[in-house]
């Protein structure tokens, strides 16, 4: 068994890190939230570390699952960080979904410590997160994966190895620019049908029998017809990894036409204040100016 830290107790870093505890790894544990970090330690019966850097001290490998690009880096690199307990050849494992070029850079810094780093975003979502199902998108030195393989099977079904540093991000934003326009299409095609008279029943059934059928359509239209935006990832957060892609094209002088507008559709659902709810909520923008809500004609469940 080993030695692992685990940093951000959200609604994804939560059950990833139970997962391991679970496993019988020994874990310690931290979040920005105090009270929460020490919930979870009490209820799970791991350690508890004051500061980053703690726990990296007590741990080969750390792996940490936080908001955004600038969370991420003061976590690794800032005061108390994990770079100030990290012992040469332990491992870092970003698990968050940030700047490819910033996870680089930030890679580039350990290197010089001699600590190895590993960008490893995820993707399945609070379900994915708490049934140990998430596919992991692995960037960095392939030795160290696999010799940290056994950590990620007992989080993950779906391990893909995409290359050097940052390679797990890029392929990571790829995946949810895809999604996020979706997102959009969906949004605008059923608040389209449903104003114009068709019931969304019948659009969604259309949806998921023809070549339009999505995942997406198929996991969140139920939610969207009963009125449920419990949040498992919210628009705010959707709206961030846009961005990233919007980035990441203007480094590698891409257009994103179709991105570039999805985001802004994001960005006014959170100026509606829609921004802390499931990713499926970012329909009520759309709705409110159309004067349409998308909702099960019987009220019942589909």
């Amino acid at each position: 068994m080993a030695n692992v830290g685990f940093l951000g107790l959200g609604i994804m870093g939560a059950p990833m890190a139970e997962h391991l505890k679970n496993a019988g790894h020994s874990l310690t544990v931290w979040s920005h939230n105090c009270e929460k970090a020490k919930r979870f330690s009490e209820e799970h019966g791991c350690t508890l570390a004051k500061t980053p850097a703690e726990i990296a001290r007590a741990s080969q490998t750390s792996f940490l699952c936080v908001g955004d690009t600038a969370m991420s880096r003061e976590v690794i690199l800032g005061k108390d960080g994990l770079v100030e307990g990290a012992a040469e050849g332990s491992l870092i494992v970003d698990c968050s979904t940030i700047s490819p070029m910033a996870s680089k850079q930030i890679g580039a810094e350990l290197a010089t410590r001699k600590i190895h780093f590993l960008d490893a975003p995820c993707t399945g979502s609070k379900a994915g997160a708490e049934s140990g199902t998430l596919s992991f998108m692995i960037g960095g030195n392939q030795t160290i994966f696999e010799e940290t393989r056994p950590l990620f099977e007992v989080m993950g079904k779906s391990l893909y190895y995409c290359g050097e540093q940052g390679m797990g991000l890029h392929a990571k934003v790829t995946q949810n620019l895809i999604l996020g326009n979706i997102l959009q299409a969906f949004n605008e095609g059923l608040v389209l049908s449903t104003k114009g008279g068709v019931a969304p029943e019948v659009m969604i059934d259309i949806l998921n029998n023809t070549g339009a059928r999505s995942g997406y359509v198929s996991n969140k239209a139920a939610s969207v017809l009963q009125r449920d935006f419990s949040t498992t990832f919210s628009v705010r957060w959707m709206e961030k990894d846009l961005g990233l892609a919007v980035e990441v094209a203007a480094e590698l002088g891409v257009p994103l036409f179709t991105t570039s507008a999805s985001q802004q559709q994001l960005r006014s659902a959170i100026a509606m204040g829609y921004g802390d709810e499931d990713i499926c909520g970012s329909i009520r923008a759309l709705e409110d100016i159309a004067s349409c809500q998308v909702k099960s004609s019987e009220g019942t469940e589909v």
